[in-house]
C-alpha cells in the first residue's frame, strides 16, 4: 500500500490513507531446558475455533496469526499435521480477515532443527515453501518474530534454549535467524512473488547516566541489527561490523547478508512500556537482584518510566528514527500493557496518538495492532518458569472461556472510525505524569539523527 502525503497549513505533512487497525495473538512457542511452552495451548485458543469469530467481530481485518513450525511439524520434517491450520486459516479467509502468517515466534525451531544448528535455516525455508504452497492466498509473512530479542534471550542472557551467555552465541543465533528469513522469503516468493515480509522486532531506546554512555551507544546501535542485516547494510563501514567480527561472526556470514538483501516490506515495531531502558551506575539505589554489569562497570538496567521518566522519548519519536534510517512503511505490530483494563485503554490510546503524530510528520505508519487479544501467560518472568500468571488482553481467558473486557467496545468503535480521544478513559496512566508526556513535534525532526 502506498500512502500519498499532503501538506498542512503548519508546514507538516500527513498521509491521506487512514491509520488501520490490526490485531495479533500472543503465540510464543519457546524452549527452556528441554521443555517447550506453547502460548496457543495455554490460552485455550488451540481448542476454541470460535475465537476467530470473536476477533473478526472487533472490526479487525488484518491479524498476525500463528502457523508455527514447532506446532505443525514438531517431531519430523516430513510429518506435518495441517488440520488445525486448515480450520483456522480457512475461517479467517471466509470472514475476510487477512492473516500475517508467523512461522517461528520466539522459538528455537523443533528439536530436529534448532537455531543453534545449520539445519534451522534450511529447515525453516523448506517449511515456509510448504506453507506457501498449501495457502497460496496468504500474502503476508513474519518468518521469525523478533530475531534480535530472541537471540538476546537465548544467546546473551541465558533465559531460553540454548541458554547462552556470550556475544558469540548471541551473534551466531541472530545471523542464523536472519539467513533463515532470507531463505524462507525466497521460497515463499517462488510460490507467491508479491508476498510481503513484515519483519518485527522490539523498538526501544537505551538511556543512561553519563558514565555508561558507551554501553548505551552500543545497545542503541544493536537494536537495529535485525533490520540492518536484512537490508544488507552491515558492511565494514557499519558501526557494529567490528563488534560482530569480535563476537565470532565470519566475514562469509556477514557478506551473505550483504549479497542477499531481503529488506522488509513493512517494519513491524513491537513496543512496550518497558522497551525504553535506563542504565544507572548508582547501584546502591537499587535492590541487589537488579544489579549487574558488563565487566567494566556495575550498573542497573531498568525501565526509563520508573528511573528517569523525563528522558522518555516515546514511540512516536522512535518511529521517526526508524523512518529516517530505513524509509520503509511501519506498522506497530505489538503494544501490550499488563495492567487493569483502564490502563490498557490509556496505553492503546497513547500508542494510537503517537502513531498519528508521527504520520503528521510524514512517517509512513500504516497501522497499529491490538496485541495479545487473548492475553498471555507468565511473561512477568520472561517465560522462564511456569507459574500460570495470566495477563488479560482484549479478552480474559483465565476461566477457559473468553470474557470480553472494556477494550472490546473501545476497539469496535475505533475500527468504526471514532476519534481515539473520545475512547480513552479520563485521567492519565501511571507512566504518564504530566511533566514528561512524550509529544512529537515537527521541530524534533532536525534533532533526531538519521543513520
Amino acid at each position: 500500500m502506498s500512502n500519498r502525503k499532503r501538506t498542512q497549513s503548519n508546514g507538516s505533512t500527513s498521509l491521506e490513507t487512514e491509520l488501520a487497525l490490526w490485531g495479533g495473538l500472543e503465540c510464543t512457542v519457546n524452549r527452556v531446558g528441554d521443555v517447550y511452552q506453547d502460548q496457543v495451548k495455554r490460552s485455550g485458543h488451540h481448542d476454541r475455533p470460535g475465537d476467530i469469530d470473536l476477533i473478526a467481530n472487533l472490526g479487525i481485518n488484518t491479524l498476525r496469526y500463528p502457523v508455527l513450525w514447532e506446532r505443525t511439524a514438531p517431531n519430523h520434517p516430513d510429518e506435518l499435521d495441517w488440520t488445525w491450520n486448515d480450520e483456522r486459516l480457512g475461517r479467517l479467509r471466509e470472514l475476510g480477515v487477512r492473516p500475517i502468517a508467523g512461522l517461528v515466534h520466539h522459538g528455537c525451531g523443533p528439536r530436529y532443527a534448532t537455531y543453534d544448528t545449520p539445519d534451522f535455516e534450511y529447515g525453516l525455508a523448506r517449511y515456509a515453501r510448504q506453507v506457501a504452497e498449501r495457502y497460496p492466498w496468504i500474502d503476508g509473512y513474519t518468518p521469525i518474530n523478533e530475531p534480535l530479542t530472541t537471540a538476546r534471550f537465548g544467546g546473551l542472557y541465558g533465559h531460553w534454549y540454548p541458554h547462552g551467555k556470550s556475544g558469540k552465541v548471541f551473534v551466531d543465533i541472530l545471523l542464523r535467524e536472519c539467513r533463515a528469513t532470507v531463505r524462507a522469503m525466497a521460497e515463499i516468493r517462488k510460490v507467491r512473488p508479491d508476498a510481503q515480509l513484515i519483519q518485527t522486532d522490539d523498538l526501544g531506546k537505551i538511556h543512561s547516566t553519563p558514565r555508561l554512555s558507551y554501553q548505551a551507544d552500543l545497545e542503541n546501535e544493536r537494536r537495529w541489527l535485525t533490520w540492518d542485516l536484512l537490508c544488507g547494510v552491515v558492511t565494514p563501514t557499519h558501526a557494529l561490523w567490528e563488534y560482530l567480527r569480535w563476537s565470532g561472526a565470519s566475514e562469509r556470514d556477514l557478506w551473505f547478508m550483504v549479497d542477499n538483501p531481503c529488506p522488509p516490506s513493512i517494519i513491524g515495531v513491537n513496543h512496550y512500556v518497558t522497551s525504553e531502558r535506563y542504565l544507572d551506575h548508582n547501584v546502591k539505589n537499587y535492590p541487589d537482584h537488579m544489579r549487574g554489569g558488563n565487566g567494566r562497570h556495575r550498573y542497573v538496567d531498568t525501565e526509563i518510566v520508573r528511573a528517569a521518566p523525563e528522558k522518555r522519548a516515546g514511540l512516536g519519536a522512535l518511529m521517526l528514527e526508524a523512518w529516517q534510517r530505513y524509509g520503509l512503511p511501519i506498522v506497530v505490530t505489538e503494544a501490550h500493557l499488563g495492567d487493569r483494563v483502564e490502563e490498557q485503554m490509556r496505553w492503546l490510546g497513547e500508542i494510537w496518538q503517537q502513531a498519528q503524530q508521527a504520520r503528521t510528520l510524514g512517517v509512513d505508519v500504516q497501522a497499529v495492532s491490538v496485541w495479545a487479544l487473548l492475553g498471555l501467560y507468565d511473561w512477568h518472568c520472561l517465560l522462564t518458569r511456569v507459574e500460570n500468571r495470566h495477563e488479560p488482553g482484549v479478552y480474559n481467558v483465565s476461566s477457559g472461556c473468553p470474557e470480553p473486557t472494556d477494550l472490546v467496545p473501545m476497539i469496535q468503535r475505533l475500527a468504526a472510525g471514532e476519534p481515539i480521544e473520545t475512547l480513552v478513559p479520563p485521567g492519565r496512566g501511571w507512566w504518564q505524569a504530566e511533566s514528561h508526556m512524550p509529544v512529537l513535534m515537527p521541530d524534533l525532526v532536525d534533532s533526531l539523527v538519521a543513520f
